[in-house]
């Protein structure tokens, strides 16, 4: 039986942190599917595993335990996992990076959707995405990363920071060569990076796995139409 049971959209977008979190564990896993989301956010609160508005939702089927929230799921698996670092200055680096990743994908949807995008849109809010990108470039220069070898936060192997680093940038710049052109341009050692950690077998079979799935899908919806549209992908 499966570790854990995962309620996320058939999309990779902010569901796919928690999947790379959980191959990268060598975790297993199954998707509860769209119906099954569906049900319970339109069903009662009481009915809920836990109360929650949207997913990711994850079930830790041995703990009997259901967490919602993208970055409080990887904070529960680096915990129980054993993935997190030691000190506690990287583990609160760890979950910075978490939560600003989480971030830019909120931006990168308009807030989910809130607005669509339009040519102006977009052209107003490139500076903005590439200070995004120039923050994962510092943190990384500051702890040794360079083009050809190292991790995000200076660690020994690739950890959690460097799992959602790539998930983030990787799953993005494949569907839109337009921001892999402003990543290349503007965080030259994070898109190293990124093609490095996306290039481990169990991540590299995680993304084969999405393309077989989801397709060219990003975040669905409008919202990814408008932004294939200014981007012209």
């Amino acid at each position: 039986m499966a570790d854990y049971e995962l309620y996320y959209w058939s999309v990779p977008f902010r569901g796919q942190f928690v999947r790379a979190v959980l191959v990268h564990a060598e975790r297993t896993w199954v998707e509860a599917g769209d119906g099954a989301i569906s049900g319970l956010m339109e069903g009662a609160v009481s009915d809920m595993p836990v109360p929650f508005m949207g997913p990711p939702l994850l079930i830790d089927r041995k703990a009997k335990l259901a967490i919602s929230q993208t970055p409080t799921i990887i904070l529960y698996l680096g915990e129980t996992l054993d993935l997190l670092p030691a000190t506690p200055g990287l583990r609160a680096l760890t979950m910075k990076i978490v939560a600003d990743a989480n971030d830019v994908i909120d931006d990168i949807t308009l807030d989910g959707g809130r607005e669509m995008w339009t040519e102006k849109r977009w052209q107003d809010f490139v500076p903005r995405l590439k200070k995004w990108m120039s923050l994962w470039e510092e943190t990384g220069r500051r702890h040794g990363l360079t083009a050809e070898a190292g991790y995000l936060l200076g660690e020994t192997a690739p950890g959690i920071a460097d799992v959602v680093t790539a998930t983030l940038w990787s799953t993005m710049t494949e569907r839109f060569e337009a921001i892999a052109h402003i990543l290349e341009e503007t965080a030259p050692l994070t898109a190293a990076l990124s093609r490095r950690i996306s290039q481990l077998p169990p991540l590299a079979a995680l993304s084969a796995r999405a393309r077989k799935d989801y397709g060219d899908a990003y975040c669905g919806g409008q919202i990814e139409a408008s932004l294939r549209k200014v981007l012209k992908a």
